[in-house]
């Protein structure tokens, strides 16, 4: 009997083996992912500054940050403007142009699915300043939309001072629909086509085959697309900074731009982490939300 329980004690320690196996990954979340939120957390309740006395002396100030957020108009505007750039490129732009080409692409062949898969890759693929710099000679005053313009005699637009928001949204959708292509091209094409094929004997239209079969298969899918291009798009910089720098004034001002101009250019460090905080905060509003309708 005591030899039983000898054994059924090693078994117990070698399925328990495994725990181990999970300390490097935790010990890597912790210091890289843990650490550097529980600091931002406290340096939002500091004086925290690059420069001045408040770089030499550090203070605890309370909830004066947050206060003081609130407070400020140009926050309320910031966080507008990334309601408006999210909803704008992310929610319709890249997921719904994405689905689109992703659906003209499925019954293609090959060929024609590589030339196109490539064209819309080139944009995913170049880095995030390159995009915006060619999306500012694009749209510049003296740039390729003017030109184009100039051709059949119709006037230049000052693009990135007229309409600043759309710039930078249909540059964001640009940079990034490749992204929801590929996730929606898999997605369709696990869509078991005899269930499309039995449709159309029951003289389903394409509409209706759309509608009742293919969105709710991929539903999942959808949503799972949403979250990660919404999380990716609450973190857009450098394609604003460099096309606009968040201006002019504050029309393109998101809360990642008027965080860094707290923070880098005002040297606020503590009231830059509030901001990003609230950055935070709103990621992780979305992700819930995204995934209580996964579950629903």
């Amino acid at each position: 009997m005591s030899g039983l329980a000898i054994e059924i004690g090693r078994g117990k320690r070698k399925n328990k083996s495994w725990i181990y196996f999970l300390f490097p990954s935790v010990a890597v979340m912790l210091v890289f992912f843990i650490y550097p939120i529980l600091l931002t957390f406290f340096y939002s309740f500091t004086n925290l500054a690059l420069t001045g006395e408040s770089a030499r002396q550090l203070k605890f100030i309370g909830v004066d940050n947050y206060i003081r957020m609130f407070e400020d108009p140009t926050v309320r505007v910031s966080i507008w403007n990334t309601l408006i750039f999210l909803v704008g490129s992310a929610v319709i732009g890249q997921q719904v142009l994405g689905f689109l080409i992703a659906l003209l692409m499925k019954h293609k062949n090959r060929m024609f699915r590589r030339v196109i898969g490539t064209i819309v890759l080139a944009g995913w693929v170049t880095p995030e300043i390159v995009c915006a710099l060619c999306l500012y000679s694009f749209f510049g005053d003296e740039g390729t939309l003017n030109s184009i313009f100039s051709l059949f005699g119709l006037p230049a637009v000052t693009w990135l001072y007229t309409v600043p928001m759309i710039a930078i949204i249909l540059g964001n959708i640009w940079h990034g629909t490749a992204f929801s292509m590929l996730v929606f091209q898999a997605a369709l094409d696990d869509v078991p086509s005899e269930m499309e094929e039995a449709a159309v004997v029951d003289g389903a239209s394409r509409w209706q085959i759309l509608i009742k079969i293919v969105l709710p298969f991929i539903k999942s899918t959808i949503t799972t697309n949403m979250m990660l291009v919404t999380l990716q798009t609450l973190g857009v910089f450098g394609l604003i900074y460099a096309m606009t720098g968040g201006g002019p004034g504050t029309a393109t001002t998101t809360l990642p731009i008027f965080m860094y101009n707290q923070a880098f250019v005002n040297y606020q460090l503590g009231y830059g982490t509030a901001i990003s905080l609230l950055l935070l905060l709103m990621g992780i509003v979305l992700s819930l939300f995204y995934i209580r309708s996964m579950k629903e």
